[in-house]
């Protein structure tokens, strides 16, 4: 019988060794890398912008809150769109257009004309953000889905640092405008290099009906594990994102007085990162989701823990151990979502972008409490804020993992 578009009959995702697999991966890969280093480009640059334009620490904070927030609510309008037009398409715009922002944004006269700027960016980016899951989940085969959203997951880790370090480094040489022009030529580079790479959608399935639609992103909330795995990304990237932000201010502070390049190798932590996401996509994929989750968790605890200690070594020790436990919760807790929302018979694209939109309102907020937290109290403050949102992912993670399985095969 032939096959009629409400069972359509697709083919097989890439496997492994296919040139597909490869392209669909590299692509998405550099996605993410100039995602990230165009969204939190700034977070290297805070103390540097804060006596540019003679605003606050907390207010020098704005550049990066702004984005994530106007992020949150593009997931919002373009995951939705995603699931009735397409992946790639979405993807593709979504880095040009971010891309072209980015350039406009380093020669912004003003601190107001940067945040508007800054804010179009994040809707802009948040075209990946709302595809990126969903089009590796639904183009490749299952048994390498997880190791590939884990390579992406790298892709993000390696975009901050580069956007961070190439942030510090051009900032010594040049200031903010030439740092932020830096990472521009970046964004437009791996835009070209997606447009010419990412293979076209070969099993997209559109939801046809705006009805459809709706009882669609209604279905979304039903599910109690989806809802907890929302709440642990906006916790987990709430202690992440306060941890660094308020960092950058710790570093070029007594007793350390870094210069902004030497402040930004830091970031070097987030190779590490680069190296836990596939690695905890590969042993989710070989023992529990259940159990490479919550440890994740912890590990992210006992490096927070280590920032404590005054010596740079343990704070710098603290950031490699936090920056490889939080990675490592995010790479499987994103796959996670996809997996569940699939064999549930939700819309993953909607499902994935939920995801991260908590994930970017919980770097909204604990950006800015971490800004705040700073100017208030230093780095104990800004210690158990963080510690606060990590002890809530642990009991999150912990409680989801009594959560029914929707997978016969899951442990």
């Amino acid at each position: 019988m032939p096959a009629t578009p409400s069972t359509p009959q697709l083919p097989d995702g890439h496997r492994a060794g296919d040139r597909g697999l490869q392209r669909a991966s590299l692509s998405v890969f550099l996605a993410g890398l100039a995602t990230f280093a165009m969204l939190y480009e700034p977070q290297a640059l805070l103390p540097e912008l804060a006596r540019a334009f003679d605003v606050s620490p907390a207010g020098s904070t704005l550049s990066i809150s702004v984005s994530t927030v106007s992020l949150a609510v593009g997931l919002l309008v373009l995951g939705p769109v995603s699931d009735r037009r397409g992946r790639t398409g979405i993807l593709q715009l979504s880095l040009a257009t971010s891309a072209v922002l980015a350039v406009l944004i380093a020669l912004a006269p003003t601190w107001e004309l940067l945040l508007v700027l800054r804010g179009f960016q994040g809707f802009a980016l948040a075209g990946l953000s709302s595809v990126g899951v969903a089009y590796l989940r639904e183009e490749l085969h299952p048994t390498v889905s997880s190791r590939a959203i884990g390579l992406f997951i790298a892709g993000n880790a390696i975009g901050g640092l580069t956007g961070r370090l190439l942030g510090g480094f051009l900032t010594d040489l040049g200031g903010w405008r030439l740092a932020l022009g830096g990472v521009a030529v970046l964004g437009v580079g791996c835009a070209v290099a997606v447009r010419l790479l990412l293979p076209p959608a070969r099993r997209f399935v559109p939801v046809d009906r705006q009805g459809s639609l709706l009882r669609s992103l209604g279905s979304v909330f039903t599910d109690p594990a989806l809802l907890m795995l929302y709440a642990v990304a906006a916790f987990l990237m709430a202690a992440f994102v306060a941890v660094y932000n308020a960092g950058t201010f710790r570093l070029e502070s007594p007793p350390y007085d870094l210069t902004p390049s030497l402040a930004s190798l830091v970031f070097l932590a987030y190779l590490l990162g680069s190296a836990s996401s596939p690695t905890a996509g590969w042993l989710a994929d070989r023992t529990s989701r259940r159990l490479v989750v919550p440890v994740s968790v912890v590990v992210m605890g006992g490096g927070l823990a280590l920032t404590l200690l005054e010596p740079l070594w343990c704070f710098v020790l603290g950031l490699c151990v936090l920056t490889v436990g939080f990675f490592s919760a995010h790479a499987v807790g994103s796959a996670w979502v996809a997996a569940r929302a699939s064999l549930g018979g939700r819309p993953v694209g909607q499902a994935a972008s939920l995801y991260s939109f908590w994930y970017y309102v919980g770097s909204s907020v604990g950006g800015t409490l971490a800004g705040r937290a700073w100017q208030g109290s230093g780095w104990t403050a800004v210690a158990l804020l963080a510690g606060g949102f990590t002890l809530a992912t642990l009991l999150l993670t912990l409680a989801l993992g009594r959560t029914r399985s929707l997978d016969p095969h899951a442990r």
